[in-house]
């Protein structure tokens, strides 16, 4: 048996032999293709990390307690350090001047990174929707500057597979704390509100009373999403389920939930961090021009900037919170289903 060598493991051949600039040895194409090539590498790891995370969700029972939500907590803090690193290797990429950029971006068109297909894959996993997208139009047609037929067609497929979000938000819909058996023990603070559970007519009541005057109107949004309609992607009880573990997040159970819904708020947040990167960076380097495929430019990723948010619902929560001190007081059999040492 042959020894494994370094180079022969990784196929550097094949790797450090796949840059091939269009312009001459004097620009700076190769840092170009560098910076974009590393991007898909990552790019097809985040895509890696998603599918583990996709599969323990799609499980009709996620143990809270259990190694299934570590591991899948751990994996997606591990997309979080990936969009950090690629958020700051926009940075590199700037080096490069608007001039140094002109001297070859005529010979990439009509190629553009709005073709990147692991890019958009990443997009739709998640829970990014094609009628939520920016100029969706963009996306609905093959044309110049778009995407071919085949990559066309994988990005519709990935679309038919249930996201991320939604399997996120079947999960918290599982939340079993308000079965009203649970509830019999409770003392309610407040009169309860006909034909509302114990728990969520005092919580009204508790947040209604830590409203000033100029943030009267909120109440119209809580009854809307906590008490008839949900928001977004979130159904009311997906909502009162994320809500009530943001709330009583310190109760050990709740470590892990709660992890895992600010790190899928971080991983948003680092989205929109490298679309903004990329839209100051792209104004830089060609101003007003239209990108090489076609789009609006700096205009298109404005545009996604504003709109492509995913997990936009989990933000909102934080408008709903109470002061700690002001918590209702759990019953015993509440507590009990959220003990480590429920069976």
């Amino acid at each position: 048996m042959t020894d494994l060598y370094y180079s022969d493991y990784l196929e550097l051949d094949k790797i450090l032999n796949s840059q091939n600039p269009k312009s001459s040895l004097q620009t700076d194409e190769l840092l170009f293709i560098v910076i974009h090539q590393t991007y898909e590498l990552w790019f097809k790891q985040v895509i890696h990390e998603i599918d583990i995370v996709r599969e323990i969700f799609a499980s009709e029972k996620v143990n809270d307690n259990a190694g299934e939500m570590s591991i899948a907590v751990h994996k997606l803090k591990r997309v979080v350090k990936i969009f950090e690193v690629l958020v700051q290797q926009v940075s590199i990429l700037e080096t490069m001047t608007s001039m140094d950029f002109l001297e070859f971006r005529n010979l990439l068109q009509p190629s553009s990174g709005f073709q990147s297909l692991q890019f958009r894959i990443i997009e739709a996993k998640l829970g990014l929707k094609m009628e939520e997208r920016y100029k969706s139009e963009y996306y609905k047609n093959i044309r110049q500057g778009g995407f071919n037929v085949g990559d066309y067609e994988s990005i519709t497929n990935v679309e038919k597979e249930a996201t991320l979000k939604e399997l996120i938000v079947k999960w918290a819909e599982r939340t079993p704390f308000f079965d009203e058996s649970l509830w019999k023990e409770y003392q309610s603070l407040y009169p309860i509100e006909n034909g509302i559970q114990k728990f969520w007519s005092d919580y009204k009541q508790i947040y209604k009373n830590s409203l000033s005057n100029a943030e009267q109107k909120q109440l119209e949004m809580l009854e809307k999403v906590f008490y008839q309609d949900g928001s977004g992607d979130f159904s009311m009880n997906a909502m009162r389920a994320v809500l009530f573990i943001m709330m009583y997040r310190n109760l050990p159970i709740f470590h892990l939930p709660f992890d895992l819904l600010t790190t899928l708020i971080d991983i948003d947040e680092l989205l929109s961090q490298w679309r903004y990167r990329h839209m100051l960076m792209t104004r830089r380097m060609i101003g007003m021009r239209v990108g090489t495929g076609g789009t609006s430019g700096a205009g298109y990723l404005e545009g996604a900037l504003r709109q492509h948010y995913i997990f936009k619902e989990l933000n909102e929560v934080t408008t709903f919170l109470i002061e700690r001190s002001k918590l209702p007081e759990l019953p015993n059999a509440v507590k009990e289903k959220m003990s480590f040492n429920t069976k």
